[in-house]
């Protein structure tokens, strides 16, 4: 097991350019299995979730090209069925969360999908009923092994019908529109997912040969089609890795520039960063940050009331970003209560910080007061672990911005979302080595 090694205090500078966006690479990557014909796609992120994704398709008979750093090109021709009955997979699966949007794409085009339960961040309890109650919708027959922890689903035909999803699941929506697409007949599905990465995906289907109206709206309509074609893709920069690094330079009083953001499909979160007060400036692509050599102020509501930002479905603002947005407020002038609404055991890092000296009042398992510092009293640095990859990246900034040498363990959390992150920040002038 790894840990990082930060000496915290410095002020960066510098420029630096987001990885591909590891939530939209998982869908992208699943959704290959669907033709038989190559599927190329450009920015993909060198990460672990993403490589252990890769290699599972690799071992499932996938032939996975390479052609230069992050481009690829996938032929699901020749594909093992018996790997998706074996230990293998089951080791494999069970490693990875994002395995589950396996399932939609090999019931679509094989009549059988299954999975172990899938693995990843330890945040609270992730349902997965939403994939399979969709999935049942569309005529596949369920089963559960309880001994083995083994999803199962299966079906001749899948017939489109109208479906109704009990929550805007992002991955639960991938993977009923995965399926839906060679499903016989119009599906029509409401209170869908629409961020960014799933109107990827579903403009990605159609230039595969869906067909998909409603893009980008929470009612999708997938009139069923026999097979797909190959196709060309590139996906989006991170919009997590890039409020991370907006995080960073304000906690560090960094003048930084952030490279090729795509504005359009960052939604509430410029917006959400210059309640905290922090300076985003927009100069074509980029988002350009001066360094904050006076603090930043929170904004109250119009009411005078203490300032609350929550997660909600798009186009709310995303859940994987409240720990970023907490640990930035440590040092603001002013205060911020964090509503973490999705999982029940994200916000359960803040002892961390309590710990270096940041003025965090839990509330409950979903709510959190931070009273800022405005920098008159630095963060102290501490040994800590990382419990997942957005409290991972929060605690990193944290020690980036602290006084003194603090060290981090189970890193490894942090490369499950993080690109080459040791050497991109000490490019940009921090002191962190891994050991």
């Amino acid at each position: 097991m790894g840990s990082f090694v930060i000496e915290g205090g410095q002020q960066l500078n510098g420029t630096i350019t987001p990885q591909g966006a590891k939530n939209e690479a998982l869908q992208i990557l699943c959704a290959t299995l669907m033709t038989s014909e190559p599927v190329t796609i450009h920015n993909v992120p060198d990460i672990i979730d993403v490589n252990k994704l890769i290699k599972l398709l690799e071992n499932a008979g996938v032939t996975v090209i390479q052609h230069q750093k992050g481009s690829y090109t996938f032929q699901a021709k020749n594909i093992d069925l018996a790997y998706f009955s074996s230990d293998a997979f089951k080791e494999d699966g069970k490693a990875l969360r994002g395995s589950i949007m396996l399932v939609g794409p090999m019931l679509a085009r094989y009549g059988m999908g299954c999975i172990p339960k899938p693995g990843g961040d330890k945040i609270g309890r992730r349902r997965l009923d939403t994939h399979f109650e969709g999935l049942i919708r569309l005529g596949a027959q369920f089963d559960y092994n309880t001994e083995e922890n083994f999803f199962k689903v299966s079906a001749t035909q899948l017939k489109g019908t109208y479906i109704l999803l009990d929550e805007a699941s992002v991955t639960g929506t991938a993977n009923i529109v995965m399926a839906a697409v060679l499903a016989k007949g119009k599906t029509t599905l409401y209170n869908a997912a629409c961020e960014p990465y799933l109107q990827q995906l579903c403009e990605m289907l159609n230039r595969m040969g869906a067909h998909i109206s409603g893009i980008g709206s929470n009612l999708l309509v997938i009139d069923g089609v026999s097979k797909l074609g190959g196709t060309e893709h590139r996906i989006l920069p991170d919009m997590i890795e890039i409020g991370s690094w907006i995080g960073l330079a304000a906690m560090t009083k960094s003048a930084l520039t952030i490279k090729d953001v795509n504005w359009d499909a960052l939604g509430q979160i410029p917006r959400v960063f210059r309640k905290l007060g922090i300076t985003l400036n927009q100069s074509g692509d980029d988002i350009i940050i001066p360094a904050h050599t006076n603090g930043y102020v929170i904004q109250s509501d119009i009411d005078g009331s203490i300032l609350t930002v929550s997660d909600a479905p798009w186009p709310g603002f995303t859940p994987d970003l409240l720990s970023i947005i907490l640990v930035t407020a440590t040092q603001a002038r002013g205060s911020l209560l964090v509503h973490q609404k999705m999982f029940e055991s994200r916000l359960f890092f803040v002892d961390k910080l309590i710990d270096m000296g940041a003025k965090i009042i839990l509330c409950d398992p979903h709510r959190a007061t931070v009273i800022g510092h405005d920098f008159q009293t630095p963060l102290n640095a501490t040994n800590m672990t990382s419990p997942d990859i957005r409290a991972g990246i929060s605690l990193l900034i944290a020690a980036l911005s602290a006084n003194g040498t603090s060290t981090i363990h189970n890193i490894e959390q942090i490369d499950r979302g993080y690109e080459a992150i040791v050497e991109r920040l000490q490019k940009l002038g921090a002191k962190i080595k891994r050991v």
